[in-house]
């Protein structure tokens, strides 16, 4: 007869956090054969319901345990204990000064997954539901859904480059920001994440080397990294990237791309002075480098700011932006403006990797972008988001946090005092998700830093929970 599986019972008044303790219970019971090979673990939401923990917490504890390769995730089904799961190592015999991180750029991801709560979620990169426009969308889909719209749209392939409706709009919208792009020089892709991913992939392969800012965005390294590429950080600044380093690291390794947020930097959210990005552009010329530039934050940032891909009119500079920031998290369209000589291989990278994209969304998009719905609607955000970051800033400055950039766009970069990583796993237990500062480094580091989203920290409660977490540390 199969052994009934001991209850799991959590402590919050023990040594280690509420995620170590999870983790440790649920590896024991695989050791012990409580579960067996196979068997399916909790759903995260019936995990955090039985043991009085947040939905994070269970999320860190299970990314934790298939870092050590007790369990593996099944897409749409849930975390399984691995069929040949390796024996547990023995605990250690002293506590190591700097624990693994908990909170990982696929845990963030991970929580962008899970249902609203009840609490704000500092950490994660996306808008209120509440700012978010439900009817304009709505009238969109319907309009290019009905009737002899529907057919050509519904029942084939969509274009290989991308709706064509869509890439005239594109490039008329690319125009606003001195980039000339015409349609042929457009390809639409599922989001800015899978244009990055179709221009790594048409562009570099594994073992060269790409530049990157830092700090930058955690996904990216994550994901460079995965293809197997060298990744070589150059410090980011107010006044942009070291170029001093940056010369360096191109006559040591030859890289071959370089992948930067120009505008509203994540998670500084600093912009480019115009001076950096010429002399970037010369360190390109000379040295036969293409710059990747992510532009995802187009929509909250003022139309002045300069684009790299403007100035030098999209000859060595591959433009990528996307809409799930402005419109909805789930509105995965994206695009890539390119010189002309390479967007047939970036279409057959698209075609290898997606076949096409969903012509009803992107024509959907095309209506609010010609109809100005779009941009009525990116004003009240960004109207809404000024007020929010005043709120923020005054709430933070309260609680002794200080801005180690000037507070703008999105996202702050928030210095607490005290070691982000360790308060990340302190706040997490209770059910606060924060971004600490190590996740925006290519190689790990301590840091009191961390980027906290100006449009879900209002909450007066998150920074005293922040604070008395801070003072326990």
């Amino acid at each position: 007869m199969k052994p009934a599986t001991a209850p799991i019972v959590l402590s919050r008044g023990a040594d280690s956090t509420l995620t170590e303790q999870l983790s440790a219970r649920f590896s024991e019971h695989i050791r012990q054969r409580l579960l067996a090979p196979g068997s399916r673990l909790p759903s995260v939401r019936e995990c955090a319901r039985r043991h009085g923990v947040s939905a994070y917490t269970v999320v860190a504890a299970y990314d934790q345990l298939q870092a050590q390769g007790l369990v593996e995730a099944r897409r749409q089904r849930g975390f399984f204990v691995r069929e040949n799961a390796p024996e547990p190592a023995p605990p250690p015999a002293a506590k190591a000064p700097h624990a693994p991180l908990p909170i990982s750029a696929t845990t963030l991801m991970r929580g962008m997954f899970q249902p609203p709560g009840a609490l704000p979620m500092p950490g994660l990169g996306t808008l209120p539901i509440e700012w978010l426009d439900l009817p304009m969308l709505s009238t969109a889909l319907r309009r290019v859904s009905t009737g002899a719209h529907l057919a050509p749209h519904a029942l084939q392939y969509g274009q290989p480059a991308g709706d064509e409706r869509l890439r005239r709009v594109l490039a008329t919208r690319l125009a606003d920001h001195g980039v000339a792009a015409t349609p042929e020089q457009i390809v639409t892709t599922i989001g800015a994440t899978h244009a990055l991913d179709v221009v790594t992939r048409t562009l570099v392969r594994a073992g060269d080397s790409v530049l990157v800012d830092e700090p930058g965005w955690s996904v990216e390294y994550a994901r460079l990294a995965a293809l197997g590429l060298r990744v070589l950080p150059v410090p980011r600044g107010d006044d942009g990237p070291d170029l001093a380093v940056m010369q360096r690291l191109i006559e040591a390794h030859h890289p071959r791309l370089y992948v930067t947020v120009s505008v509203l930097h994540n998670p500084t959210g600093a912009s480019l002075p115009l001076g950096a990005a010429h002399r970037i552009l010369r360190l390109a010329q000379a040295h036969d480098l293409h710059i990747v530039e992510d532009d995802s934050y187009a929509h909250l940032a003022p139309m002045h700011l300069p684009r790299m891909a403007a100035l030098d009119a999209l000859e060595r500079t591959l433009y990528v932006s996307g809409f799930s920031k402005i419109l909805a998290p789930n509105w995965r369209v994206g695009f890539i403006a390119a010189p002309s000589a390479l967007v047939d291989r970036l279409i057959d990278t698209k075609l290898l990797s997606t076949l096409t994209t969903p012509s009803l969304t992107e024509q959907a998009l095309a209506h609010c972008l010609e109809h100005g719905l779009l941009r009525r609607h990116a004003e009240r955000v960004a109207a809404k988001l000024d007020a929010a970051r005043a709120r923020s800033v005054k709430l933070a400055e309260a609680h002794d946090c200080r801005f180690a950039a000037a507070p703008r766009g999105l996202f702050g970069w928030v210095d607490v005092g005290v070691d982000t990583e360790r308060l990340a796993r302190v706040m997490l237990d209770d059910g606060w998700l924060l971004a600490p500062g190590a996740l925006f480094h290519a190689n790990h580091r301590p840091t009191s830093l961390m980027r906290i989203n100006f449009a879900t920290t209002q909450d007066a409660r998150f920074w005293r929970a922040l604070s008395q977490a801070r003072q326990g540390l």
